[in-house]
C-alpha cells in the first residue's frame, strides 16, 4: 500500500505548485511594479520555501515573471507578453544585447557601453541589431543632454529619467534659459507680493508679518500652474530648483516650519529680502560667468574675438 500513498502525495505536490504559480501570476497582475517573496509568503501561507522556489523558478524558466533588482529587494515582475513573443524568435546575440539594454532600465545605455557587456566586436553587427530591435518597437534611442551627439538605448515603452531628459528645463537636448527666467520672475514677483501683502495686514505686528510672508515651494507652484506659463508638468521639487536660484542670487531666503505630521517632519519655506548689495556689473557681462576665462587670450583658441556671446551681448 505504500506505493500507491507515494504516488497520490507526489499528485497533490505538482497541484499544489501550479497553484501557487497562479497565485504568484495573480499577485503580479495585481501589482504591475513587481512583488516580494514576503509577498509571497503572506499569500500562500500553507507553502513552504521550497515549493515557493520551484514555483518561481519554473515561471522565470518559461519566461511568464522576470526577477528585478529595487535596492536591496528582489521583485517578481510579469513579463510583457508582447516582448516576450517579439524577441522568442531572435538569436542569441540579438537576446543578449536586448536584456543589456532592458537592465539599464529608464536611464539607458551607450552603444560603446553595450559592446563591451555584449563582447560583440564587430560594431557593425550591433548596429544592425539595434536596428532590429527598433523597428520591432522593443527598444528606443533617446537622446542624452549629458552628450549631445551620442544615443542611449532603452526599452521602448519606457519613460526616460531626468537625468538623460534633462527634465522640463531642456527642450530637444537644448537648455531653455528664457523658460527659466521667466519661471524664477514669477517665482519671485510671488514672494514679493506675499511679503507686502503681509506687511499690509500685519502693520503693527513684525512676527505675524514675518511669519506671513514665507511662502512654500507647493504655494509657489500652484501660482505658477495658475498662471498657466508653463506647458509641462512641473513638481515641487523643479520649483524647489527654481526657488534655490534665487537664494543663489540673494533674492530670497529659506527657512523651516513643522508640517504638523505625526512625525514632525520640517517643511521648507521661502521669503523674498532685499540683496545686501547690487550685482556687479562684471558679473552681467558673459566674461563674468565663463567657465573657461582663464584660458581667453586676445589670439587664442578662446578669444574674446572669436566670442559668440560677447558678439551676442553687445548686440543686445
Amino acid at each position: 500500500m505504500a506505493a500507491p500513498i507515494a504516488i497520490v502525495k507526489q499528485e497533490l505536490s505538482e497541484d499544489t505548485d501550479i497553484d501557487i504559480e497562479a497565485k504568484i501570476i495573480e499577485l503580479c497582475t495585481l501589482t504591475p511594479k513587481g512583488i516580494t517573496d514576503d509577498v509571497i509568503k503572506a499569500a500562500v501561507p500553507q507553502c513552504d520555501i521550497q515549493q515557493r522556489v520551484i514555483a518561481v523558478n519554473r515561471l522565470l524558466s518559461t519566461n511568464h515573471i522576470e526577477l528585478m533588482k529595487s535596492g536591496a529587494k528582489l521583485l517578481y515582475k510579469l513579463k510583457d507578453p508582447d516582448a516576450v513573443s517579439q524577441i522568442k524568435g531572435a538569436d542569441t546575440e540579438e537576446k543578449v544585447v536586448f536584456q543589456i539594454i532592458k537592465d539599464a532600465q529608464n536611464k539607458g545605455i551607450w552603444t560603446r557601453d553595450i559592446r563591451i557587456k555584449s563582447n560583440l566586436k564587430n560594431i557593425q553587427v550591433l548596429n544592425k541589431i539595434l536596428k532590429n530591435l527598433e523597428s520591432k518597437k522593443l527598444i528606443k534611442a533617446v537622446k542624452s543632454v549629458n552628450a549631445s551627439k551620442k544615443k542611449v538605448y532603452m526599452l521602448y515603452n519606457l519613460e526616460p529619467d531626468q537625468s538623460v531628459t534633462g527634465g522640463p528645463w531642456y527642450s530637444a537636448s537644448e537648455f531653455e534659459s528664457e523658460f527659466v527666467e521667466i519661471l524664477n520672475a514669477q517665482a519671485h514677483k510671488f514672494l514679493q507680493q506675499k511679503a507686502l501683502d503681509a506687511s499690509i495686514v500685519y502693520p503693527e505686528d513684525p512676527w505675524k508679518r514675518l511669519q506671513t510672508s514665507y511662502a512654500s515651494a507647493d504655494n509657489v507652484l500652484q501660482h505658477i500652474t495658475n498662471l498657466g506659463i508653463s506647458k509641462v508638468n512641473l513638481s515641487v521639487k523643479h520649483m524647489e530648483s527654481i526657488l534655490d536660484t534665487l537664494i543663489y542670487d540673494g533674492k530670497a531666503e529659506l527657512s523651516a516650519r513643522t508640517s504638523g505630521s505625526s512625525d514632525g517632519e520640517s517643511m521648507k519655506i521661502y521669503r523674498a529680502v532685499q540683496p545686501l548689495t547690487d550685482t556687479s556689473g562684471l558679473v552681467k557681462t558673459p566674461c563674468g560667468v565663463c567657465p573657461v576665462i582663464s584660458r581667453c587670450t586676445v589670439d587664442g583658441l578662446i578669444s574674446p574675438k572669436t566670442c559668440i556671446y560677447m558678439k551676442d551681448w553687445l548686440d543686445f
